[in-house]
């Protein structure tokens, strides 16, 4: 069974240029309190983008199918949430929608992920360099891509981190209309 799209469309991302660290982290204090805004912050440049329905879906089944897999195969791992990533002096922020450790807890994730519903004007990719994060996988329309940092981010096929993730099987079923049919099947064809 085959996810369809909403008919609903999600709010676009707004830019804020020429912002600096405090007047960022003003901004920040005075939408703590609202539901469904997540920032982005590089040199100045404030992405406020709304959360909607449809990427929260998305987020929670990524989730689940990843550490399934992780599970399967005995991949020991450390989920890290979504807690913000950044400091002033990287002049760089970023709350990703998923992140990981393998193997062992360590200081910055080794996998973040992020589920694009909107985008805006902000270089995600730039953020996790300056983080140091090893892999990027971005869920957008369908399409894992997946970028491995080695001088700067470069766009792989397969995973490095995770080089026999079967790619094809998980986007198969990331596009599943239902949550838990899609984890029980999933887990089902990882273990054949």
């Amino acid at each position: 069974m085959v996810a369809t799209s909403s008919t609903s469309q999600p709010r676009p991302a707004k830019v804020i240029h020429h912002l600096t660290w405090k007047q960022f982290e003003e901004l920040d204090r005075s939408l703590e309190d609202i539901a469904g805004i997540k920032l982005i912050y590089l040199d100045g440049t404030v992405e406020v983008m709304p959360v909607s329905e449809e990427h929260e879906d998305f987020k929670v089944l990524f989730r689940r199918l990843l550490e399934t897999y992780f599970e399967v195969f005995g991949i020991r791992f450390y989920g890290r949430g979504s807690a913000t990533m950044g400091t002033e002096a990287i002049k760089a922020r970023n709350e990703p929608d998923e992140a990981y450790n393998l193997e062992y807890k360590k200081p910055q994730p080794d996998l973040v992920v992020e589920i694009t519903v909107t985008s805006g004007g902000v270089n995600k990719l730039e953020v996790y360099r300056r983080l140091g994060v090893s892999e990027v996988w971005f869920w957008e329309d369908g399409t894992l891509e997946i970028y491995h940092l080695r001088d700067r981010y470069e766009k792989i096929t397969q995973s490095q981190l995770l080089p026999d993730f079967p790619i094809e099987l998980f986007c198969r079923y990331m596009t599943y209309y239902d949550q838990y049919d899609a984890v029980r099947e999933f887990r089902a064809a990882l273990k054949r």
